[in-house]
């Protein structure tokens, strides 16, 4: 086990193979990790039991059948269990799976998925059944309110709360009116590698400015898509005071 100044959020492993994976996670969210192969007097089930309640948020890298049977018996309450997120070996989903809402698990699988490219997996039906995924592209230092002015506008009679994620690329994770707007709206922000990005270059239209500053065509569009694979394009690239932004809707019914 090793300590970290993000004591909230407990890391298990069950498995050394998932190292490297664990320590990506770490690097960007802090957080304990536990090895419990290295006592293998105490079955890993036990184990967990004993510092379940250690920590306010859990990553568990496994199966989530092994998840669900760790967590027998040990959840309680909505409002006071620990938030789990299941992230698999290869770093491919990052599922929540026990208090989405309460626990903050929801945003957890997003803040692990943009932390190693993973997809996150939200099935709380609040989140899932919003139907407008946002892709933003901004100037730096552009405010919070610019881009919620950007995102009204593409919206137009779309209903802000129906949004179910922002979607961005990596160079602007952290850009704060963007970081800013999302909190300010409880909406999680989905974050794209740019190479991910370039190998999908959906746009409709080519942004010079883009292309000199990013080295692609654009952003908001194509982070959109991504992000809603079998979505459609509903509003294409709308500019506004240095924020570009898309709207796709899922059309899960016609799937």
């Amino acid at each position: 086990m090793s300590e970290s100044a993000n004591a909230s959020l407990g890391i298990w492993l069950v498995r050394a193979e998932s190292e490297a994976l664990a320590a990506a996670v770490q690097t960007q969210l802090g957080g304990t990790l536990y090895r419990p192969w290295l006592n293998p007097s105490v079955t890993q089930k036990q184990q967990f039991a004993a510092v379940y309640r250690q920590h306010a948020q859990w990553v568990m890298m496994a199966a989530s059948g092994i998840a669900v049977r760790f967590l027998d018996g040990l959840a309680q309450d909505k409002h006071s269990d620990p938030a789990l997120v299941v992230l698999d070996e290869a770093g491919r989903y990052a599922v929540s799976l026990l208090a989405g809402h309460e626990g903050g698990a929801n945003r957890l699988a997003y803040r692990v998925a943009n932390a190693v490219g993973a997809v996150p997996v939200v099935t709380t039906a609040t989140e899932a059944l919003k139907p407008f995924v946002v892709g933003i592209g901004c100037r730096k230092g552009v405010s919070a309110e610019r881009i919620e002015a950007a995102v009204q506008q593409a919206l137009g009679g779309r209903r802000l709360n129906d949004v179910r994620e922002v979607a961005t690329i990596d160079l602007k994770a952290d850009e704060p009116g963007l970081v800013a707007f999302c909190a300010r709206h409880d909406v999680p922000l989905r974050v794209f590698a740019r190479d991910t990005v370039a190998a999908r270059a959906w746009v409709t239209q080519p942004s010079d400015w883009v292309r000199q500053n990013v080295g692609l065509d654009g952003v908001c569009e194509p982070c959109a898509l991504i992000a809603c694979t079998r979505g459609k394009l509903v509003v294409p690239k709308m500019a506004l005071d240095g924020v570009a932004v898309a709207v796709v809707e899922d059309k899960w019914m016609e799937a």
